[in-house]
């Protein structure tokens, strides 16, 4: 492999952020001398989540093994999951009169043909399912853990439980025709634009303007390259959701 110099487009803050973190929990491990400084370590875990580079080139580039590469890797996404908010955390604060966005979104995947389980038939393609709440101007409030690509929308919205949280503090929800009978509080547009009166076809224009900004939280967790065809085990997109969650709201939060 030959090296070359690169840049990674990603707030300096953001990187020293990240290696603040892994410096408190090396610290709470004692742990003891390591290869790579606590900067590099975030710097080289951000460059695979944003740039979605393979381990061994990762590796080569920052002087270390592929199995210490991973080992970094997996080690700080870990710990940014850990500060990813819960459901009912998420909702802290709102309640009766507010109103969040609920969408869904196929991670790729590289499985094959005989993993069933992860093909979705709407998208065509192989992938694991992952649910957001967002607030009216599309920041993400909360992504949920990945299930796999074939689950429908409103029956992934139901076993994460969205459904009994949002009505259990009278939050509308908005919601595209995948929900339709969600029932709750759960609002979804009608069918058959044809043949609807106009008061129903204003109530779908409406809507659609509201629910619109909820586009924006998938927008930005896929600007992760990570996302756009994972190369990993099925069973680490909920990790990886969950820490890219977290380097977002440090993100908004400068």
């Amino acid at each position: 492999m030959v090296s070359y110099p690169a840049m990674l487009d990603v707030p300096h803050e953001l990187v020293e952020h990240v290696s603040w973190l892994i410096y408190a929990r090396r610290r709470e491990l004692h742990s003891r001398w390591r290869r790579l400084s606590c900067f590099k370590q975030a710097l080289l875990t951000l460059a695979h989540l944003r740039k979605n580079e393979t381990l061994a080139q990762l590796g080569a580039g920052f002087g270390v093994s592929q199995a210490t590469a991973w080992r970094y890797v997996d080690e700080t996404v870990e710990l940014l999951a850990a500060w990813a908010p819960g459901l009912r955390e998420a909702l802290v604060g709102l309640g009766e009169g507010d109103f969040v966005i609920v969408d869904g979104t196929l991670i790729p995947t590289d499985r094959i043909a005989a993993d069933e389980p992860y093909y979705s038939q709407k998208h065509r393609k192989h992938g694991m399912n992952v649910q957001v709440l967002a607030t009216p101007d599309g920041t993400p409030l909360w992504f949920s853990r990945a299930l796999p690509g074939r689950t429908h929308d409103l029956t992934a919205a139901r076993a994460h439980g969205i459904v009994q949280a949002c009505l259990t503090r009278q939050i509308l929800v908005l919601a595209d025709r995948a929900y339709q009978g969600a029932g709750a509080t759960v609002r979804t547009p009608y069918y058959r634009h044809d043949e609807l009166p106009e008061h129903y076809k204003q109530y779908n224009r409406d809507h659609a303007r509201l629910r619109a900004p909820g586009e924006r939280a998938f927008a930005r967790l896929k600007s992760w390259r990570i996302f756009r065809k994972a190369r990993c085990s099925t069973n680490r997109i909920g990790p990886l959701v969950a820490a890219v969650h977290t380097l977002l709201s440090c993100e908004n939060s400068r």
